[in-house]
């Protein structure tokens, strides 16, 4: 038997049956991505199971790098029980809160966890006070494996789609099957998405048939910017499951996006990211990420000089100092400048 809540160091016996702990949310598990891909190439022996939320459970359904997937919803205690009966070797930890800990304890396995830097990001979004590393979280949650040997093979993030599931040819209406831009409005809180006026306004000075990518929650916010530009633009917020969406993205001419999970879909899909912050900041290591062995391919849209960005690690429901510079003052110019050309049409 492991000693109790023991961290995995290097020279400890090589694990044969690998729990990954990761409960949420889309983009975040997306960005474990990088890691979870080298532990199966580079430690092919090992047996690799994968914890999430259920509500997550579509995310990684077609990964070829998970041999088995654990959900729970709701209360943690019946996993656990269940999780103990699988005898794992290692715990590796890429979520590291209470649940998670709890979890470890439980299993009383040897636990590899990344660095969460939640006093950092503390310091950061509290007093602006920037002592964040320039690490990206997707290179952290590889750093935690690096006990067993695993290193970057520089591909950066993955994201599969399940045969069937992904976006039929006849999904989008026919003006928009020889090309599109594909602009996610959707984002989990307020101060992370483009207010809709300023959405409508981008999309008038983008000259180029435009598909609206979010959840159900964003229909009524798309039902407004298509209206106003109903030859060009196609609202399909709410119309299609998370795979199909993800299609969507993948089959983009380009990609403009919140601080979002469909963003880094993109990046798994090698597609051009223009992405629009607010709430939020690359600072916090959570920009569009491609791997160390591909060239950039994305632009951050800030507003200069603002002493409030970002005011939160994860955005929050208005903002904090009622002004809400940080999207009101996006030079969408610019922006629509850039994306043009990106498309090659200026």
């Amino acid at each position: 038997m492991w000693p109790f809540f023991h961290t995995y160091k290097k020279g400890d016996l090589l694990p044969q049956k690998i729990l990954v702990v990761r409960f949420s949310s889309i983009g975040d598990i997306v960005l474990t991505t990088l890691a979870l891909r080298c532990l199966r190439q580079q430690l092919p022996q090992a047996q690799i199971h994968f914890l999430c939320k259920a509500a997550m459970a579509a995310v990684l359904e077609a990964s070829p790098y998970i041999d088995h997937h654990h959900h729970f919803k709701g209360d943690l205690s019946a996993t656990i029980q269940a999780l103990k009966a699988e005898n794992f070797d290692l715990v590796v930890d890429w979520h590291k809160n209470f649940r998670s800990f709890r979890l470890a304890m439980a299993l009383r396995v040897p636990v590899l966890s990344y660095q969460k830097l939640s006093w950092e990001k503390f310091l950061l979004t509290r007093f602006g006070i920037n002592r964040m590393p320039q690490r990206h979280i997707a290179l952290r949650c590889l750093d935690a494996l690096a006990p067993l040997g695993i290193q970057d093979d520089g591909q950066g993030l993955d994201y599969f789609i399940p045969a069937g599931k992904g976006l039929d040819e006849n999904d989008l209406p026919l003006s928009h099957r020889f090309g599109y831009v594909a602009l996610v409005i959707g984002a989990s809180y307020a101060t992370k998405k483009l207010p809709t006026d300023k959405l409508i306004a981008l999309c008038g000075k983008i000259d180029y048939p435009l598909v609206l990518v979010g959840g159900k929650e964003d229909a009524a916010a798309g039902e407004a910017i298509a209206a106003a530009h109903p030859i060009r633009v196609y609202n399909a917020c709410g119309k299609f499951s998370l795979h199909a969406s993800a299609g969507i993205v993948q089959k983009a001419k380009l990609v403009i996006s919140h601080d979002t999970g469909l963003q880094y879909m993109a990046c798994a899909f090698g597609k051009t990211v223009l992405a629009v912050w607010g709430g939020t900041s690359p600072l916090l290591a959570v920009e569009p990420f491609y791997g160390t062995a591909h060239p950039i391919a994305h632009t951050n849209f800030l507003v200069p000089g603002l002493s409030c960005q970002p005011c939160s690690n994860y955005g929050t429901k208005k903002c904090p100092k009622g002004h809400f510079n940080c999207m009101q003052l996006q030079d969408l110019t610019a922006m629509a400048q850039l994306a043009m050309k990106s498309l090659g049409l200026a």
